[in-house]
């Protein structure tokens, strides 16, 4: 005779996260949950401009450095060489960015927007701050300044030095 099996326990529908648990008290936890609220809401606004928050990273960091090298892109926005390849052949193919070849060193090329990046990019940066305010619009004024200082304080902090 089969054994009967417990009874499956109820499911609470939509599932809710315990609010007295350790990983509310972590601070990588809540800033990954808002990490991810925000970058799905920027996600969703570059999306008709067939572009990722990494690649709209990229166009604000050339507009503030033209002529910056490849290997410096890649070191800014912390990824490998090989994924900055990908990105600006991206860039490139949607007529937003163009690698130049620097005279002084012809294996070397310098990243430049093209007009069609900087007209676009003005349009984006609209985008990005309007997502960035509905995405926190839980937050006064106030609150999101003080959240961007502490946010910077945390993450230019080296490791070996207080903040």
């Amino acid at each position: 005779m089969a054994k009967k099996s417990p009874p499956a326990p109820e499911v609470n529908s939509p599932a809710t996260e315990p609010s007295d648990t350790l990983l509310n008290q972590l601070i990588g936890y809540a800033l990954r949950r808002a990490e991810l609220k925000v970058a799905q809401k920027l996600v969703e606004q570059l999306s008709p401009f067939d572009l990722r928050p990494a690649q709209f990273s990229a166009l604000l960091i050339i507009e503030a450095s033209p002529g910056l090298m490849q290997i410096d892109l890649a070191s800014i926005l912390a990824i490998e060489p090989p994924q900055v390849v990908t990105l600006l052949n991206k860039l490139e193919k949607l007529g937003l960015a163009a690698r130049v070849r620097c005279k002084p060193d012809k294996r070397s090329y310098g990243i430049f927007l093209s007009k069609a990046g900087e007209t676009l990019l003005r349009q984006l940066k609209e985008v990005a701050a309007a997502s960035d305010r509905e995405a926190t619009a839980a937050l006064d004024d106030s609150e999101r300044q003080q959240l961007l200082q502490l946010l910077h304080k945390v993450y230019r902090q080296d490791g070996n030095t207080p903040a």
